[in-house]
């Protein structure tokens, strides 16, 4: 069958500041019958105007799926979603990802939304898909939400009534979970649904982004993962993993992989394996990818020596807060014991880290905020391959902390549009006083300074800047000012 005689399914990645590649749409893609239908992902981080562009397509599409994340994509996936309801009311429109996995419900509200999809998504907008083909709806779906004919009781009747005691009502209705699928019964990821170039350009180098698990085991308060996948975790094969990435590195040329999983070093003979595969494929590029602390503390130096010479470049540990009270508050089931322990093998072993920590939980202290900054001043010091971004707490739907605060009279957003101005990285939340932020704030500028590899004329600022950090001197902070006021100044025409 000819690409245009095809069903067409209209894939849709919002607008962004990041470009990692839209692994979640290309997932989708790749689970339906690619005889059968015509899968287009259009990304519109890379287009001037996505409504234009999807125009000319709506009138042979079948559906038309969004991936939304919760904060400033959702504007742009309401404004698509909109437009294509206006050219073709009948058109289904599904939204899937973390925003419609955390808000099911919610999300029907929007009149353009027909159908969320929660959690692991392939398996069930691959059934939604099949359905819309034949002409019909997604009753009986699992894993999904959606608008549609229910029996309610009638106000005015008594419950003991039998007669027209109920009547239908069109309301929300959520189908039953889908349990977790097995990672290795899932298709391969075609990365021809995707300009791949056009991502090597935006990141300046030829690098991957790749998942090789879904879901994570831990119970950290703060995240919302817990919530979508209950605590279960699975991953593909490192045979599976090994064999695809070499296929893509001779199709893409690429240089670096980016491994986008929760938490890839799970299991300690899994990544065994992996290192061991790629040194025998000559190490073909460089890796990153996320390693907890009390994982690390379980590798041997033999496994950290291995994962090296693998190619491994960098980890992401998060370390979150530099008082162990608040890590155990927060379920976070490291020791800060292990976030040193496992610095130094990274040291040792000449592998790069980022060390993230999050301030401003409600509740906590200046004492906390100054641990935090404490540590952060320690893992700095130690290399200047080792970064310590901070971010402020801010009550991400679906996690534990923020059920409390919650409960506690914070109000959360009641409409996507509220949803949209929800900024999870760079604003402090109410529980942070202007002194703490602004002292963060410092911190964070000439952290940045301080400890890394800088040019010669720049080592007296970068002097000047660990004295200040070291001592937490941040009077008169003359540097401060003048790149602030030269960040601002415009742009000569």
């Amino acid at each position: 069958m000819n690409q245009a005689d095809r069903p067409l399914v209209l894939l849709y990645n919002p607008r962004a500041v990041f470009h990692t590649m839209p692994l979640g749409l290309v997932a989708i893609g790749s689970a339906l019958d690619r005889e059968r239908f015509d899968v287009r992902v259009i990304d519109g981080r890379f287009e001037a105007d996505p409504r234009a562009v999807l125009a000319p397509l709506i009138p042979r599409a079948i559906c038309l799926g969004i991936s939304v994340l919760t904060g400033r994509p959702i504007a742009d996936a309401l404004a698509v979603s909109r437009g294509a309801k206006t050219l073709r009311p009948d058109l289904p429109i599904v939204w899937g990802g973390w925003h419609p996995s955390l808000f099911p419900v919610e999300c029907l509200a929007e009149p353009s939304v027909d159908v969320t999809v929660q959690a692991q998504g392939e398996a069930t907008f691959a059934e939604l898909v099949e359905r819309f083909a034949e002409g019909r709806g997604p009753e009986g779906v699992r894993g999904c939400a959606y608008r549609g004919r229910r029996a309610v009781p009638f106000p005015d009747v008594p419950f003991h009534a039998t007669t027209h005691s109920y009547v239908d009502s069109i309301g929300p209705i959520v189908e039953p979970p889908r349990p977790l699928i097995d990672a290795d019964a899932l298709p391969p990821h075609d990365y021809g649904l995707l300009d791949v170039e056009r991502y090597f350009e935006a990141k300046g180098r030829r690098q991957l982004d790749y998942i090789t698990s879904y879901g994570c085991y831990f119970r950290c308060t703060f995240c919302a993962d817990p919530f979508v996948y209950g605590r279960k975790w699975t991953g593909l094969s490192p045979t599976r993993i090994v064999s695809e990435l070499l296929t893509l590195c001779k199709e893409h040329a690429i240089t670096d992989v980016n491994f986008q999983d929760e938490t890839f070093f799970t299991y300690t003979d899994r990544i065994d394996e992996l290192a061991g595969r790629l040194i025998t494929a000559g190490r073909p590029f460089s890796w990153a990818g996320t390693l907890r602390a009390d994982q690390a503390s379980r590798m041997s130096e033999d496994l950290f020596a291995r994962c090296a010479q693998s190619g491994l470049r960098r980890v992401l540990v998060g370390v979150e807060s530099g008082s162990q009270a608040m890590l155990d508050w927060m379920k976070k089931d490291i020791t800060l014991e292990q976030v040193f322990e496992t610095a130094e093998r990274c040291l040792r072993h000449g592998i790069a880290a980022q060390f993230p920590f999050i301030v401003g939980f409600p509740g906590e202290s200046d004492e906390s905020v100054r641990a935090s900054l404490d540590v952060a001043k320690r893992l700095r010091a130690m290399s200047p391959t080792f970064e310590t971004p901070f971010f402020y707490f801010k009550p991400y739907p679906g996690s534990e902390i923020t059920q409390r605060a919650v409960r506690d009279g914070y109000l959360l957003p009641e409409s996507l549009e509220g949803w949209s101005e929800f900024e999870i990285h760079d604003h402090a939340g109410p529980w942070v006083n202007a002194e703490t932020h602004a002292l963060v704030e410092r911190f964070k500028y000439y952290a940045a300074l301080a400890w890394d590899e800088a040019p010669l004329w720049k080592r007296p600022l970068a002097a000047i800047a660990r004295w200040r950090c070291q001592r937490d001197a941040y009077g008169l902070a003359w540097e401060w000012w003048v790149s602030r006021r030269w960040r601002r100044r415009p742009a000569l025409s």
